[in-house]
């Protein structure tokens, strides 16, 4: 039998990196700027194409920054953004989240985004977090819950993208409905104090359902996504070709509507 721990479901085709990239301080990390102030030392776990690490780092600066993934390759991406900003106080380095190499009490802030929802153990890597903390330290985590997402207008073809999305990360010991059990997990890794809420991301003008459905559509065809899934058997090449119209149909639609759903949690160490 396959051991599927640590496999991600998505990859990191370009259709990925694009949506990655796209991701600000502003659109993702909203919950946490108010607890944001100079000086603080900074971790983001998982931190992509650092698109949102660099805007973080702008608003702890003069702290130190660091942001890591496991992908050498986006990391390298990363460090290729980085170049092309004003922030140099952050570093980007290859490294896991269930192994981090840090001094206890290193950070005062460790953010992560849509990281423990590909996770077979997602209370191992927020216990290192945890250690990683300073005392009164700030950890943040944001998770989506594919299973809260909702569109219009109905089409059963999107209905089957979710299903085959569901299975998928199962069979990758991962939880696409992570959102809702974040409580749960960061109590179960310690934290005592916590605030919830949660946040979408909302596509409706034509510029945004254009480049959401484009997005989808190509990783539907394209990504690990596409490849994993035929892998195991749960869907066809036909019936990925399918969807992937269903996303640019979706798309070119005036009613046309997505939301994201997001739970956002801040907990202090």
């Amino acid at each position: 039998m396959l051991n599927n721990a640590g496999r991600y479901s998505h990859g990191h085709h370009e259709s990925v990196l694009r949506s990655h990239q796209w991701r600000t301080a502003e659109n993702s990390a909203g919950f946490l700027l108010g607890y944001l102030t100079p000086g603080q030392d900074l971790l983001d776990v998982g931190c992509g194409p650092g698109t949102i690490t660099l805007d973080l780092a702008q608003r702890v600066a003069p702290g130190r920054t660091v942001g890591i993934d496991l992908s050498p390759d986006v990391i390298a991406t990363a460090r290729q953004n980085q170049n092309s900003s004003v922030e140099t106080n952050v570093v980007f380095d290859v490294g896991s989240a269930y192994d981090l190499k840090f001094a206890d009490s290193r950070f005062d802030v460790v953010y992560a985004h849509q990281v423990l929802q590909h996770l077979h153990n997602p209370v191992a890597a927020l216990e290192e977090m945890r250690r990683v903390l300073r005392v009164g330290g700030l950890l943040a985590v944001r998770d989506s819950d594919y299973g809260a997402f909702t569109w219009a207008p109905e089409d059963p073809r999107l209905d089957r993208w979710m299903q085959i999305y569901q299975q998928l990360t199962k069979k990758n010991n991962a939880n696409a409905n992570a959102g809702r059990v974040l409580p749960t997990w960061i109590r179960q890794a310690g934290f005592e104090s916590m605030d919830v809420s949660s946040s979408t991301w909302t596509f409706h003008r034509p510029d945004e359902r254009l480049w959401w459905g484009q997005l989808w559509a190509d990783r539907v065809r394209m990504s690990e996504f596409a490849h994993q899934s035929l892998e195991y058997k749960l869907t066809t090449q036909q019936e990925l070709t399918d969807i992937a119209e269903a996303f640019l149909t979706w798309a070119a639609n005036d009613d046309g509507l997505f939301i994201v759903v997001h739970v956002d949690v801040i907990a202090r160490r």
